[in-house]
């Protein structure tokens, strides 16, 4: 989306909503098998950790790469700790080239370099990541043809069909719970 001059990328709504899901369908039914069970840890402790890690996990997915004239930056909203959070900006004019690299898991990634030799991660979990290769490709001439994203959107939504099935295991599981 383009706001005063700026192309601004947001993780995708697809994996957003997914990646918040799955935490939620393993998280929820905590509290209650704990009052169930009559666990050591009480279940309003629990709550506390599950509000303070979905609030890191939507901290982190609230990433935003932001592109202009000059520069590709990474960062986050104010209210997400720098201590959390890799926020960096690369000018243009810096970047030598884009370098893949292989994940452990067999996957590609891409880091910029720059004419010191720092990478910086290419943000591949963007929606409308075809249109930030495109500026990539036109602010630095770098071929980005062969480049796509780590992972494909039908990932995501095999990924989120198959929460929808743990949050109705999740509802079976919290009314057994309940009815302890």
């Amino acid at each position: 989306m383009m706001i005063n001059g700026e192309w601004i990328f947001y993780i995708s709504p697809l994996i957003r909503i997914t990646l918040s899901l799955l935490y939620i369908s393993l998280m929820i039914p905590l509290p209650f098998l704990a009052t169930a069970t009559s666990a050591e840890v009480p279940a309003w402790l629990l709550w506390i950790g599950i509000g303070l890690g979905f609030g890191a996990l939507q901290g982190a997915l609230s990433q935003r790469v932001v592109i202009d004239d000059r520069s590709i930056q990474v960062n986050y909203p104010l209210w997400v700790p720098t201590l959390f959070t890799k926020s960096w900006a690369v000018a243009w004019s810096d970047v030598k080239e884009l370098k893949m690299r292989t994940t452990g898991q067999g996957g590609l990634v891409y880091y910029f370099i720059n004419h010191n030799g720092e990478g910086f991660l290419l943000p591949m979990r963007v929606a409308g990541f075809n249109q930030l290769l495109k500026l990539v490709q036109q602010h630095t001439e770098i071929d980005t043809t062969d480049v796509y994203p780590l992972s494909q959107p039908w990932m995501y939504f095999a990924l989120l069909v198959l929460t929808g099935f743990l949050l109705l295991i999740d509802i079976w599981t919290i009314w057994t719970a309940m009815s302890i």
